[in-house]
Protein backbone atom coordinates (compact mmCIF):
# COMPACT_ATOMS: atom_id res chain seq x y z
CA UNK A 1 0.00 0.00 0.00
CA UNK A 2 1.58 2.84 -1.09
CA UNK A 3 1.27 6.85 -0.52
CA UNK A 4 -1.19 8.84 -3.13
CA UNK A 5 0.14 12.22 -4.51
CA UNK A 6 -2.62 14.49 -5.07
CA UNK A 7 -1.39 16.70 -6.90
CA UNK A 8 2.02 17.85 -8.11
CA UNK A 9 4.87 15.86 -7.91
CA UNK A 10 7.93 18.65 -7.65
CA UNK A 11 10.54 18.25 -4.83
CA UNK A 12 10.63 20.74 -2.47
CA UNK A 13 13.29 23.60 -3.06
CA UNK A 14 14.26 23.89 0.50
CA UNK A 15 13.69 27.42 0.77
CA UNK A 16 10.32 26.88 2.81
CA UNK A 17 9.80 27.29 6.38
CA UNK A 18 7.22 24.88 7.20
CA UNK A 19 4.91 21.80 6.39
CA UNK A 20 1.42 21.36 7.28
CA UNK A 21 -0.19 17.87 8.61
CA UNK A 22 -3.63 16.59 8.17
CA UNK A 23 -5.39 14.12 9.92
CA UNK A 24 -8.88 13.64 8.55
CA UNK A 25 -11.54 11.10 10.22
CA UNK A 26 -14.68 10.32 9.91
CA UNK A 27 -15.90 12.32 12.80
CA UNK A 28 -13.63 15.46 12.39
CA UNK A 29 -10.37 16.88 10.51
CA UNK A 30 -7.41 18.29 11.46
CA UNK A 31 -4.65 20.20 10.23
CA UNK A 32 -1.69 21.82 11.57
CA UNK A 33 1.10 24.13 10.14
CA UNK A 34 4.50 23.05 11.52
CA UNK A 35 8.12 24.98 11.44
CA UNK A 36 10.97 23.47 9.94
CA UNK A 37 12.02 23.03 14.25
CA UNK A 38 8.71 21.35 14.96
CA UNK A 39 7.21 24.24 16.30
CA UNK A 40 3.23 24.14 15.79
CA UNK A 41 2.87 27.30 14.26
CA UNK A 42 -0.82 26.87 12.85
CA UNK A 43 -3.77 24.52 13.77
CA UNK A 44 -7.53 24.31 11.99
CA UNK A 45 -10.36 22.34 11.82
CA UNK A 46 -13.80 20.79 10.45
CA UNK A 47 -16.44 18.35 10.12
CA UNK A 48 -15.46 14.51 8.73
CA UNK A 49 -13.54 13.68 5.88
CA UNK A 50 -13.86 10.29 5.02
CA UNK A 51 -14.89 10.41 0.90
CA UNK A 52 -16.91 6.30 2.01
CA UNK A 53 -18.81 7.81 4.83
CA UNK A 54 -19.41 11.27 3.87
CA UNK A 55 -20.54 12.79 0.17
CA UNK A 56 -16.73 13.13 -2.19
CA UNK A 57 -17.75 17.26 -2.06
CA UNK A 58 -18.12 17.40 1.42
CA UNK A 59 -14.95 15.52 2.39
CA UNK A 60 -13.33 17.81 0.23
CA UNK A 61 -14.71 20.78 1.79
CA UNK A 62 -13.65 19.67 5.39
CA UNK A 63 -10.28 19.05 4.53
CA UNK A 64 -10.12 22.30 2.49
CA UNK A 65 -11.37 24.19 5.85
CA UNK A 66 -8.98 22.83 8.04
CA UNK A 67 -5.66 24.00 6.16
CA UNK A 68 -6.67 27.08 5.29
CA UNK A 69 -7.05 27.70 8.83
CA UNK A 70 -3.99 26.39 9.85
CA UNK A 71 -2.26 28.38 6.75
CA UNK A 72 -4.08 31.65 8.48
CA UNK A 73 -2.30 34.39 6.51
CA UNK A 74 0.78 32.41 5.72
CA UNK A 75 1.46 32.25 1.98
CA UNK A 76 0.74 28.62 0.86
CA UNK A 77 3.83 29.00 -1.43
CA UNK A 78 6.24 28.66 1.76
CA UNK A 79 4.86 24.90 2.23
CA UNK A 80 7.59 22.39 2.27
CA UNK A 81 5.11 19.56 1.47
CA UNK A 82 1.39 18.63 3.26
CA UNK A 83 0.78 15.32 4.44
CA UNK A 84 -2.73 13.95 4.67
CA UNK A 85 -3.54 11.01 6.65
CA UNK A 86 -7.31 10.13 5.48
CA UNK A 87 -9.75 7.60 6.44
CA UNK A 88 -11.14 5.88 3.15
CA UNK A 89 -8.03 6.63 0.66
CA UNK A 90 -9.63 3.56 -1.47
CA UNK A 91 -12.13 6.19 -2.68
CA UNK A 92 -9.34 7.99 -4.53
CA UNK A 93 -9.06 4.88 -6.72
CA UNK A 94 -11.95 6.54 -8.62
CA UNK A 95 -11.25 9.04 -11.34
CA UNK A 96 -13.69 11.89 -10.34
CA UNK A 97 -13.32 11.73 -6.73
CA UNK A 98 -9.14 12.30 -7.04
CA UNK A 99 -10.53 15.09 -9.69
CA UNK A 100 -12.38 16.83 -6.88
CA UNK A 101 -9.46 16.39 -4.27
CA UNK A 102 -6.58 17.70 -7.34
CA UNK A 103 -8.70 20.98 -7.57
CA UNK A 104 -8.96 21.29 -3.64
CA UNK A 105 -5.15 21.47 -4.04
CA UNK A 106 -4.99 24.12 -6.63
CA UNK A 107 -7.56 26.09 -4.56
CA UNK A 108 -5.63 25.87 -1.83
CA UNK A 109 -1.95 26.79 -3.60
CA UNK A 110 -0.29 23.26 -2.56
CA UNK A 111 2.08 21.75 -4.63
CA UNK A 112 2.85 19.00 -3.26
CA UNK A 113 0.41 16.76 -1.42
CA UNK A 114 0.39 13.47 -0.26
CA UNK A 115 -2.33 11.48 0.73
CA UNK A 116 -1.50 8.21 3.12
CA UNK A 117 -4.24 6.21 5.01
CA UNK A 118 -5.05 7.34 8.64
CA UNK A 119 -3.50 4.20 10.34
CA UNK A 120 0.12 5.24 8.56
CA UNK A 121 -0.23 8.79 10.68
CA UNK A 122 -0.99 7.23 13.51
CA UNK A 123 1.57 4.76 14.00
CA UNK A 124 3.58 7.80 12.93
CA UNK A 125 2.43 9.78 16.10
CA UNK A 126 3.43 7.31 18.68
CA UNK A 127 6.47 6.43 17.34
CA UNK A 128 9.58 7.16 15.83
CA UNK A 129 10.68 3.83 14.31
CA UNK A 130 10.00 3.57 10.72
CA UNK A 131 9.03 -0.01 11.05
CA UNK A 132 6.11 -2.12 13.45
CA UNK A 133 2.53 -2.78 13.43
CA UNK A 134 -0.27 -0.66 13.42
CA UNK A 135 -3.43 -2.11 15.18
CA UNK A 136 -6.85 -0.07 14.57
CA UNK A 137 -9.96 -1.31 16.26
CA UNK A 138 -12.69 1.26 16.65
CA UNK A 139 -15.99 0.91 14.43
CA UNK A 140 -14.22 -1.75 12.19
CA UNK A 141 -10.67 -3.29 13.01
CA UNK A 142 -7.37 -3.87 10.66
CA UNK A 143 -3.77 -4.57 11.33
CA UNK A 144 -1.04 -3.24 9.04
CA UNK A 145 2.80 -4.23 9.00
CA UNK A 146 4.58 -1.19 8.04
CA UNK A 147 8.02 -0.48 6.88
CA UNK A 148 9.70 2.85 6.33
CA UNK A 149 6.33 4.63 7.70
CA UNK A 150 4.37 2.64 5.20
CA UNK A 151 1.89 0.57 5.71
CA UNK A 152 2.93 -2.53 2.84
CA UNK A 153 0.55 -5.84 4.24
CA UNK A 154 -2.41 -5.97 6.24
CA UNK A 155 -4.50 -8.43 8.08
CA UNK A 156 -8.23 -7.68 8.39
CA UNK A 157 -10.27 -4.81 7.61
CA UNK A 158 -12.93 -6.60 5.03
CA UNK A 159 -15.78 -5.04 6.96
CA UNK A 160 -18.68 -6.10 9.08
CA UNK A 161 -20.03 -8.65 6.61
CA UNK A 162 -16.95 -10.15 6.48
CA UNK A 163 -14.65 -9.80 9.13
CA UNK A 164 -13.77 -6.77 11.59
CA UNK A 165 -13.11 -9.06 14.39
CA UNK A 166 -13.26 -7.39 18.20
CA UNK A 167 -14.32 -4.08 16.37
CA UNK A 168 -17.23 -1.67 18.07
CA UNK A 169 -19.18 -3.50 15.36
CA UNK A 170 -18.37 -6.74 16.55
CA UNK A 171 -18.78 -5.96 20.37
CA UNK A 172 -21.94 -4.61 19.83
CA UNK A 173 -23.10 -7.63 17.90
CA UNK A 174 -21.76 -9.87 19.93
CA UNK A 175 -23.79 -7.84 23.09
CA UNK A 176 -27.42 -8.36 21.12
CA UNK A 177 -26.50 -12.41 20.36
CA UNK A 178 -25.85 -12.54 24.28
CA UNK A 179 -28.80 -10.76 24.90
CA UNK A 180 -30.91 -12.81 22.83
CA UNK A 181 -29.70 -16.00 24.59
CA UNK A 182 -30.54 -15.56 27.96
CA UNK A 183 -33.83 -14.07 26.94
CA UNK A 184 -34.45 -17.10 24.86
CA UNK A 185 -32.91 -19.61 27.81
CA UNK A 186 -35.73 -17.72 30.23
CA UNK A 187 -32.60 -16.90 32.99
CA UNK A 188 -32.25 -13.96 34.26
CA UNK A 189 -31.04 -11.07 32.39
CA UNK A 190 -28.02 -9.74 33.49
CA UNK A 191 -26.16 -6.32 33.50
CA UNK A 192 -25.77 -6.41 30.03
CA UNK A 193 -28.69 -8.06 28.72
CA UNK A 194 -30.74 -5.45 30.61
CA UNK A 195 -28.45 -2.26 29.14
CA UNK A 196 -28.98 -3.77 25.32
CA UNK A 197 -32.88 -3.95 25.60
CA UNK A 198 -33.17 -0.25 27.54
CA UNK A 199 -30.33 0.96 24.28
CA UNK A 200 -32.65 -0.80 21.82
CA UNK A 201 -35.65 0.95 23.61
CA UNK A 202 -37.47 -2.28 24.95
CA UNK A 203 -38.71 -3.67 28.25
CA UNK A 204 -38.58 -7.65 29.29
CA UNK A 205 -42.04 -7.58 30.88
CA UNK A 206 -43.58 -9.69 28.23
CA UNK A 207 -40.49 -12.23 27.56
CA UNK A 208 -42.57 -14.13 25.26
CA UNK A 209 -42.15 -11.34 22.51
CA UNK A 210 -39.51 -9.47 23.27
CA UNK A 211 -36.13 -11.11 21.84
CA UNK A 212 -38.71 -11.24 18.32
CA UNK A 213 -38.71 -7.52 19.05
CA UNK A 214 -35.22 -7.04 19.75
CA UNK A 215 -34.17 -9.12 16.52
CA UNK A 216 -36.38 -6.92 14.47
CA UNK A 217 -34.54 -3.55 15.80
CA UNK A 218 -31.77 -5.13 14.82
CA UNK A 219 -32.32 -6.05 11.80
CA UNK A 220 -34.17 -3.07 11.08
CA UNK A 221 -30.97 -0.63 11.16
CA UNK A 222 -28.19 -0.38 9.26
CA UNK A 223 -25.76 -3.50 10.45
CA UNK A 224 -22.92 -0.72 11.31
CA UNK A 225 -25.32 0.73 13.66
CA UNK A 226 -25.01 -2.52 15.94
CA UNK A 227 -21.80 -0.55 17.22
CA UNK A 228 -23.84 1.71 19.33
CA UNK A 229 -24.00 -1.51 21.93
CA UNK A 230 -20.48 -1.87 22.30
CA UNK A 231 -19.73 0.51 25.43
CA UNK A 232 -22.73 -1.34 26.45
CA UNK A 233 -20.16 -4.31 26.67
CA UNK A 234 -17.02 -1.94 28.62
CA UNK A 235 -19.47 -1.05 31.40
CA UNK A 236 -21.29 -4.16 32.08
CA UNK A 237 -19.43 -6.20 34.76
CA UNK A 238 -21.51 -9.78 33.17
CA UNK A 239 -19.45 -9.00 29.81
CA UNK A 240 -16.18 -10.34 30.18
CA UNK A 241 -16.00 -13.06 28.07
CA UNK A 242 -17.19 -11.15 24.78
CA UNK A 243 -14.25 -8.70 26.43
CA UNK A 244 -11.31 -11.48 26.88
CA UNK A 245 -12.48 -12.64 23.11
CA UNK A 246 -12.46 -9.69 21.65
CA UNK A 247 -8.89 -9.11 22.38
CA UNK A 248 -7.85 -12.63 21.75
CA UNK A 249 -8.87 -11.72 18.03
CA UNK A 250 -7.26 -8.28 17.74
CA UNK A 251 -3.79 -9.93 19.31
CA UNK A 252 -4.07 -12.47 16.63
CA UNK A 253 -4.75 -10.36 13.86
CA UNK A 254 -1.86 -8.05 15.24
CA UNK A 255 0.41 -11.06 15.68
CA UNK A 256 -0.88 -12.93 12.08
CA UNK A 257 0.79 -9.31 10.05
CA UNK A 258 4.02 -9.99 11.68
CA UNK A 259 7.25 -11.33 10.77
CA UNK A 260 8.34 -13.94 12.89
CA UNK A 261 10.04 -13.19 15.81
CA UNK A 262 9.83 -9.58 15.10
CA UNK A 263 10.13 -7.08 17.99
CA UNK A 264 9.40 -3.72 16.34
CA UNK A 265 6.66 -1.60 17.94
CA UNK A 266 2.94 -2.07 18.03
CA UNK A 267 0.57 0.96 17.57
CA UNK A 268 -2.99 1.13 19.25
CA UNK A 269 -5.16 3.23 17.63
CA UNK A 270 -9.28 3.38 17.96
CA UNK A 271 -11.75 3.48 20.39
CA UNK A 272 -12.16 -0.18 21.28
CA UNK A 273 -8.45 0.07 22.78
CA UNK A 274 -9.29 2.89 24.51
CA UNK A 275 -11.27 0.79 27.23
CA UNK A 276 -10.90 -2.91 28.89
CA UNK A 277 -10.06 -4.59 25.29
CA UNK A 278 -7.75 -2.37 25.11
CA UNK A 279 -6.25 -3.44 28.62
CA UNK A 280 -6.08 -7.38 27.60
CA UNK A 281 -4.58 -6.13 24.38
CA UNK A 282 -1.80 -4.83 26.15
CA UNK A 283 -1.49 -7.73 28.69
CA UNK A 284 -1.81 -10.22 26.16
CA UNK A 285 1.41 -8.42 24.30
CA UNK A 286 3.77 -7.16 27.49
CA UNK A 287 6.53 -8.78 26.13
CA UNK A 288 6.87 -6.49 22.99
CA UNK A 289 7.21 -2.57 22.89
CA UNK A 290 3.29 -1.10 22.55
CA UNK A 291 2.27 2.36 22.07
CA UNK A 292 -1.05 4.22 21.78
CA UNK A 293 -1.64 7.15 19.62
CA UNK A 294 -3.59 9.77 20.63
CA UNK A 295 -3.45 12.43 18.08
CA UNK A 296 -3.10 11.14 14.20
CA UNK A 297 -2.36 14.97 12.95
CA UNK A 298 1.21 14.99 14.85
CA UNK A 299 2.50 12.00 12.75
CA UNK A 300 0.96 13.26 9.48
CA UNK A 301 2.85 16.71 10.54
CA UNK A 302 6.07 14.74 10.99
CA UNK A 303 5.47 12.49 8.09
CA UNK A 304 5.55 15.68 6.06
CA UNK A 305 8.44 16.93 7.51
CA UNK A 306 10.63 13.80 7.10
CA UNK A 307 8.97 13.98 3.35
CA UNK A 308 10.63 17.39 3.39
CA UNK A 309 13.71 17.70 5.36
CA UNK A 310 14.57 13.80 5.18
CA UNK A 311 15.13 11.39 8.24
CA UNK A 312 16.81 14.12 10.82
CA UNK A 313 13.30 15.79 10.65
CA UNK A 314 12.05 17.20 14.06
CA UNK A 315 9.29 15.83 15.16
CA UNK A 316 6.17 18.23 15.81
CA UNK A 317 6.18 19.77 19.22
CA UNK A 318 3.53 22.12 20.91
CA UNK A 319 3.19 25.83 20.21
CA UNK A 320 0.38 27.79 19.42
Amino acid sequence: MTGHYSYGRSAPTGRCSYVIGVDAGGTSTRALAVARDGTVVGRGSSGGANPNSHPPEEAVAHIEEAIRAALGDRDPHDVDGCTIGMAGTSKLSDPAVAALFDAAWKRLGLDRVLVLSDAEVAFASATASPDGTVLVAGTGSIAGRIRDHRVVATMGGYGWLLGDEGSAFWLGREAVRWTLDELSAGTTLGALSRSVLHEAGLDDTERSEVWRRLITVANGEPPIRLARFAPLVSAAPDAGPIIERAAELLVETAMAVREPAENTPIVLVGSVLAGPVGTLVRKRLSDLPVHTSSDGVLGAAWLAALAAYGVNANRPKQGI
